[in-house]
């Protein structure tokens, strides 16, 4: 099967986000008097919630029980101001792509593969960091883009990945998944990917086994990637010709 599309999940995959969306949080809860405070513990262990609102109910439930009825109605808001802090604090500072990722996805669109998103992120989140990190092309430089919001569950339900597939018009089998979270691998395998895992900052003990390959990063010329588990690649550089020979192995 020839390989015809990289589908990137984007939060702690293409960039270590987190920490934009961590003071963004905290700005929110400040700015509308709530006594609430994640800190890097904390978000840690609330980032096995995928989405944003969906976190912030599950803190609520489990952190703060007494102020669930009023925060319930109040989470929308709390989301909201929360994105325009993280999209304000993009535009501010800017944010560098992992090591390896403009590299594989140039290759990939030098060789006419596809490259598609499927990500929990809110696409008023998405769309700015895409612009940002990508420019000048932004979005454009994606067949397909699937976000959180059009599916019925998230990760780690196939649900993205598999609307990814339908958009791009293509079976699993001809393409390759990259995350960074047990959540997300386990999403990408349930939609029939193989997976190549890069664990962020964010999740460094999480359970990356599903993937076919647990790498520290894509790797660079020069700047050779640390190899984890699985699948091991030649001079520690996930490149595009690695990957072909990966899917054929895979598959064939």
């Amino acid at each position: 099967m020839a390989l015809e599309a990289l589908i990137f999940d984007v939060d702690g995959t293409i960039a270590e986000t987190e920490e934009l969306h961590r003071p963004a949080f905290n700005e929110a809860f400040k700015s509308l008097g709530l006594t609430w405070n994640w800190d890097l513990p904390l978000y840690k262990d609330l980032l096995r919630i995928t989405g944003g609102k969906e976190r912030l109910l599950h803190y609520v439930k489990h952190w703060r029980p007494e102020d669930l009825t009023a925060a319930e109605r109040e989470i929308p808001r709390i989301h909201e101001l929360k994105t325009r802090n993280y999209v304000a604090s993009l535009r501010a500072n800017g944010i560098a792509l992992r090591p390896g990722v403009a590299r594989l996805m140039q290759e990939a669109r030098d060789a006419g593969v596809k490259l598609a998103i499927a990500t929990t992120t809110d696409p008023a989140n998405l769309t700015p960091l895409l612009r940002s990190v990508f420019a000048p092309a932004g979005e454009a430089m994606f067949s397909a883009i699937v976000s959180g919001d059009e599916v019925a569950a998230k990760k780690p339900a196939p649900d993205v990945f598999q609307l990814a597939l339908t958009r791009l018009g293509l079976p699993a089998s001809s393409c390759i998944a990259f995350e960074d979270s047990a959540n997300g691998v386990t999403s990408a395998r349930r939609a029939g990917l193989a997976v190549v895992a890069t664990p962020s900052a964010f999740t460094p003990d999480d359970d990356l086994s599903l993937g076919v390959s647990v790498v520290s990063d894509m790797g660079e010329p020069g700047r050779p990637h640390r190899h984890v588990a699985g699948w091991m690649w030649p001079g520690g550089v996930v490149t595009l010709e690695s990957l072909r020979v990966l899917l054929a192995k895979v598959h064939g």
